[in-house]
């Protein structure tokens, strides 16, 4: 499989229940519930998405025909000789997008495991995850069916019309948290009211943790 790469940079984790991680971030191009387009946003799926996931003009980004050609590209990023001790030391790598799960399969599952990395996983969960996974974020979008109904963490976006808290705390995952829809592409403001809001609910809802995006915040990846 020919895998396509947006990006790959080292930073920190800066939202959910891993915040303040170091971790190296291979980000794939491609997404099932928007184009990436700015023209197509408002008839996309999921139309709150800040990221870019188009091309593969990245950092680190292009094509790797192997699983094991990308892995040691991933490795590259990680500072040499730090691998740590326990699990917070291990080299992290989190795989995001755009939609990972579109690409991301066993094969390069074992060849970071291989080369020494815990996998992590944000997905929006409309495509069934590969087993193999050290920890699976679910991030669940607008009217999207949402076929992955377990994993570690699920982390919603509020508000969104489509999806309450409510309706996914039935499901098998570790950890719940909310995190403040970033509405700054149309107003400053009312990001600020979503902050209140999901603050808001957590106080009322412990079963939920407030997740913010610190590395905007900070300034950085």
């Amino acid at each position: 499989m020919t895998y396509s790469v947006k990006e790959i940079f080292l930073s920190i984790q800066g939202e959910g229940a891993h915040t303040g991680r170091p971790s190296v971030f291979l980000r794939f191009a491609g997404c099932n519930l928007w184009s990436g387009r700015e023209q197509d946003r408002a008839s996309a799926v999921c139309k709150f998405c800040d990221t870019e996931f188009v091309g593969m003009d990245g950092l680190g980004g292009g094509q790797f025909k192997t699983a094991d050609a990308l892995a040691k590209e991933v490795l590259s990023y990680w500072p040499k000789d730090q691998c740590g001790k326990g699990d917070y030391g291990k080299p992290w790598v989190i795989c995001t997008g755009g939609e990972p799960l579109l690409q991301l399969d066993i094969d390069l599952i074992e060849a970071l495991h291989k080369v020494g990395f815990k996998v992590g996983v944000e997905s929006n969960g409309t495509i069934k995850a590969p087993k193999g996974i050290d920890w699976l974020c679910i991030s669940p979008k607008a009217d999207a069916e949402m076929v992955q109904q377990s994993g570690d963490e699920l982390k919603l976006v509020y508000p969104q019309a489509e999806n309450k808290p409510e309706d996914f705390e039935h499901m098998d995952f570790e950890v719940f948290s909310l995190q403040p829809r970033d509405d700054c592409y149309l107003d400053n403001k009312k990001s600020d009211t979503n902050n209140r809001a999901a603050y808001e609910y957590c106080i009322a809802n412990p079963n939920w943790r407030l997740s913010l995006q610190t590395h905007k915040y900070l300034g950085v990846r």
